[in-house]
């Protein structure tokens, strides 16, 4: 298996950061770019390069490139906050589109064969059948899916006229921590539901909003396919592996467990594993969440050697409790 140098985006970020933990532990030779405005310096493991600046900084894209004598992009850095894309638009659109048009130039100017994306399940928008295949309509109903999708076209594109292969891969719900505890999701008020429910589980919040309970699921609430972030990121090693072993063939695959809980079963797991009961607060639905988002992972499943280790919602609720306790330690240094 041939290894080559990889440039992380992103890389002292969530999913970024356990990205850097995959690619090190199987021993590729791995840098990371960040602005450490959403990410931590903390997150990127001792001896990874680390270059703090901007992705559309084409100085120091190229500067990185020829001296780590990069070979392939994994590209995490952009905004992630629905209702946030919604409120500012030209930030998302700058950010995560035009940011990554300047990533993807800088690696077709400096050679850069192999690029993986990380796309999104709100490129479909409200599907009309769950579970959902990558060839459902990608219809986004938010400037953040839109953006992704963009990216994506941009990236069809650009492996159209230049020698560059690429992996789109469109994330569920992404949830959990790094087992041994290394890295987790460290953002201060995030908006994803299971660090939101070990929050209040720790006492840090004083309840969890419950956003429609009139859902046409089992329960009334929403129903989400959460996904292990290190599973996730084990999948991204594999997909760049066969970006490497196929040079003319780019990949789209969905990344899921092609299983869905709701809302307050999540919570309900987050109570089982804490042994305590969390407040839920019953709200209104918010504009445009699906009754059901669920992916069809059997593209994955058969085109990369991919078997999740983690597919189990107490495990994942675990790992999140894990980091969260250890979060207080390091924000207390």
């Amino acid at each position: 298996m041939t290894r080559v140098p990889v440039l992380v985006t992103g890389g002292a970020g969530y999913i970024g950061s356990h990205a850097v933990l995959a690619l090190k532990d199987a021993g590729w030779a791995v840098s990371v770019i960040d602005n450490l405005t959403t990410g931590f310096r903390f997150a990127v493991p001792e001896g990874v390069p680390f270059y703090e600046g901007d992705i559309e900084d084409a100085g120091l894209l190229a500067r990185i490139i020829a001296e780590q004598g990069i070979k392939a992009v994994m590209h995490f850095a952009g905004s992630i906050i629905v209702p946030e894309s919604v409120e500012n638009p030209l930030k998302y659109y700058h950010n995560n589109t035009a940011k990554s048009r300047a990533l993807i130039e800088a690696a077709v100017k400096g050679g850069v064969p192999h690029f993986i994306f990380s796309s999104t399940a709100a490129t479909y928008g409200i599907p009309e059948v769950s579970p959902v295949t990558e060839d459902s309509p990608r219809r986004p109903i938010n400037p953040y899916g839109m953006s992704k999708l963009m990216t994506e076209t941009m990236l069809a594109d650009v492996a159209a006229a230049h020698p560059l292969n690429f992996c789109v891969l469109r994330y569920f719900n992404v949830a959990g921590a790094d087992p041994q505890a290394r890295t987790g999701q460290s953002t201060a008020g995030a908006t994803h539901l299971i660090k939101v429910a070990v929050e209040a589980a720790l006492g840090k919040r004083a309840s969890v909003g419950v956003y429609g309970t009139d859902y046409a699921t089992p329960d009334g609430t929403g129903v989400r396919d959460y996904i292990h972030v290190s599973d996730l990121a084990a999948a991204h090693v594999l997909a760049l592996e066969a970006l490497i072993a196929a040079p003319d063939e780019s990949l789209t695959m969905n990344c899921g467990y092609g299983r869905g809980f709701s809302v307050l079963e999540v919570l309900d797991a987050v109570d089982r594993v804490t042994n305590r009961r969390i407040a839920r607060e019953m709200q209104g639905r918010r504009a445009g969440d699906p009754d059901s988002l669920i992916s069809d992972n059997r593209r994955i499943r058969s085109t990369l050697p991919w078997v999740p280790q983690y597919a189990d919602l107490d495990t994942i609720v675990a790992h999140a409790l894990a980091w969260e306790r250890k979060l207080d330690g390091i924000r207390g240094q």
